[in-house]
């Protein structure tokens, strides 16, 4: 498996440039054809991982996707994690605050979808919206979401430490002649027209203003506990391929055990012999 962590982590305090990464970047694969048997390897993977940990129940696995409209989230959620048993995986979903949320801090609405030991949560968008959005249109004061950051890397470094959760955080860099092509196929599939929203077009000026905002997050939040990784993301195969990777390196760093029986298995064995023994003999 090729150590796609290393080539796309942020190291703690980088100061990346999005314009210096190529969004088309495929590795060596050529296609999704080429690159199914690998996803459907690391896919697998993740299933007898995620059963380990969830039988287990000392670990926990926290992933926040972010990405400009049309990068791909949903698709890695509907695509990746097809592996996992749903009865220990959740997603989560930040969209803009409710009344009752904007009465509390930023974190309030967080804290209580991450997820317990032994889970899985995905959160699709993030706390991370409150030093993007925010920031670049301007909801609130530069002092006011300059000092999130420290909020966060506290918010995660306490999952990490007190929860014993892993924090993977992917960011799925396109380009801007990608997303107005996936625009375009969304106006021409009907199935697909309900995901539109004039803010899609709108929201496109503010691109560079995005990128900035995006650059600085990851200098101030990728942490040795809790890493920002930029995967290439304008072809959805290699993004998909690329995260499931990751992810499987981060639960096998876990040296997941399955735990001990909690029963004597001896006296198990044979109360089912006995019960088998009978109910032969009245058959």
């Amino acid at each position: 498996m090729r150590n796609y962590r290393e080539q796309f982590i942020v190291k703690p305090g980088a100061k990346i440039r999005l314009a210096r990464i190529d969004p088309a970047f495929h590795g060596r694969h050529e296609s999704h054809e080429k690159a199914k048997a690998d996803l459907d390897r690391a896919i697998e993977k993740m299933d007898r991982l995620q059963t380990r940990m969830y039988a287990e129940h000392r670990h926990s696995i926290l992933i926040v996707l972010q990405g400009l409209d049309a990068a791909g989230k949903d698709g890695v959620i509907r695509h990746v994690f097809t592996g996992m048993n749903p009865q220990g995986c959740a997603v989560a979903t930040f969209k803009q605050p409710t009344p009752q949320e904007r009465d509390h801090d930023f974190l309030w609405r967080v804290h209580p979808r991450a997820p317990a030991r032994g889970h899985v949560t995905i959160f699709n968008r993030s706390h991370y919206e409150d030093v993007l959005v925010a920031r670049v249109h301007r909801l609130v004061p530069k002092e006011v979401w300059a000092k999130r950051y420290s909020m966060i890397n506290a918010f995660e470094r306490t999952l990490a430490e007190d929860s014993g959760t892993t924090v993977l955080k992917f960011f799925l860099h396109i380009s801007k002649n990608e997303q107005l092509a996936r625009f375009e196929k969304r106006l021409d599939d009907p199935h697909r027209n309900w995901k539109i929203s004039e803010s899609d077009y709108e929201e496109r000026k503010y691109w560079h203003d995005y990128m900035a905002a995006f650059e600085e997050v990851f200098r101030e939040t990728s942490a040795k506990h809790a890493p920002w990784f930029v995967i290439p993301a304008n072809h959805k195969w290699f993004s998909h391929l690329a995260i499931s990777e990751i992810i499987v390196d981060a639960m096998e760093r876990m040296r997941i055990k399955v735990p001990p029986p909690t029963v004597d298995l001896a006296k198990i064995r044979r109360q089912f012999h006995s019960v088998l023994k009978s109910e032969k003999r009245a058959h």
